[in-house]
């Protein structure tokens, strides 16, 4: 499996991205296990952008686990400074379910209520509509009307 390769604005753009981010896997004494690449395949299924210490003093050691970790996830290397790796994978699109029976959401609907004197600001008024209900010309929240089905379209 060939690790991604990146040209370098984009290794310095992931490079800024990945300042500010906490190592989320640690590499022990045992090196590179098969938990260790399983986490750090786990990170980056959900953050894309990770750090990774290594607690190793040796530094070929870490670029060679650096170049692993690239190699065996398909990964692009982004840093490896001290003992700090950076490596970064583009995040998988999350399909999303499609529930035919889901009603819509509650919404915030803002309903102005005009003064009966001329001159005044209209009232701003903020009010939560949920899923079952709906908006009146007036401003009131009602219930919706339930749709009664075709005795006809249902006999099929």
């Amino acid at each position: 499996m060939p690790q991604i390769q990146l040209t370098p604005a984009q290794r310095k753009v992931h490079r800024a991205e990945a300042h500010h981010l906490d190592p989320v896997v640690l590499v022990g004494g045992d090196g590179l296990t098969a938990a260790v690449k399983k986490e750090v395949d786990a990170a980056l299924k959900a953050h894309g952008l990770i750090k990774i210490r290594v607690f190793s003093d040796d530094r070929p050691s870490r670029e060679a686990m650096l170049q692993t970790l690239a190699d065996e996830l398909e990964a692009a290397p982004i840093q490896h400074i001290g003992k700090l790796l950076v490596l970064w994978r583009p995040v998988p699109e999350k399909q999303k379910a499609a529930d035919e029976d889901r009603m819509p959401g509650p919404r915030d609907v803002k309903v102005l209520k005009f003064s009966k004197r001329g001159g005044q600001k209209p009232e701003v008024k903020v009010v939560r509509v949920l899923g079952n209900q709906r908006l009146t010309p007036g401003g009131q929240v009602k219930r919706a009307k339930v749709l009664k089905k075709s005795i006809k379209k249902s006999a099929r």
